[in-house]
């Protein structure tokens, strides 16, 4: 008799998968002068939403056939904290001990907004004091992590809302 799909390992493996692609993304926004481009940043959501409907296609696939939201909604979040784990502690070492130049980049996409807003060069300056707490690479590091879970949460959900296949046997 063969063994069923767990959630964790479809979860695990889809989840170090999505993370290995938004590497290889993040590098070459990176490569190309992009990285500090929101929109071509936000392609990962894309990569995580294909990535959570392929695994519980997997775990349908390998299990019963059947999938509950609970279900769906505990590989995606897997997927999305192992990924963004992943992706997070590449960023991080990246940042810190091979090129910092993206803290820079940030700082002055950050700048152009708020001259664009119109502040002074006081409010900007104090601004960026203000933002400087919160821009080292652990501290981007955390925030990323938290991000990751929460959006991932959601968006496992969501995903899960489409993807679910109730067992008919199971209903009452």
């Amino acid at each position: 008799m063969e063994d069923k799909v767990t959630i964790s390992q479809v979860g695990l493996r889809y989840g170090i998968i999505i993370g290995l692609i938004m590497i290889v993304y993040s590098m070459t926004l990176q490569f190309t002068g992009q990285a500090a481009n929101n929109w071509l940043g936000s392609v990962n959501y894309i990569f995580l939403i294909v990535g959570i409907v392929l695994a519980h296609k997997a775990f349908k696939g390998g299990g019963d056939g059947f999938m509950s939201i609970g279900q769906g909604l505990g590989i995606g979040t897997l997927i999305c904290v192992v990924s963004g784990v992943l992706s997070s502690i590449f960023s991080y070492l990246y940042i810190k001990f091979v090129d910092d130049s993206m803290m820079t980049l940030i700082q002055e996409k950050q700048i152009e907004a708020m001259e664009k807003q119109g502040l002074d060069d006081a409010q900007i300056e104090q601004a960026m004091e203000m933002a400087g707490k919160f821009s080292s690479p652990e501290i981007i590091f955390g925030i990323a992590i938290i991000v990751f879970i929460f959006f991932g949460f959601i968006l496992s959900l969501i995903v899960s809302l489409f993807t679910k296949k109730s067992n008919p046997a199971l209903e009452v």
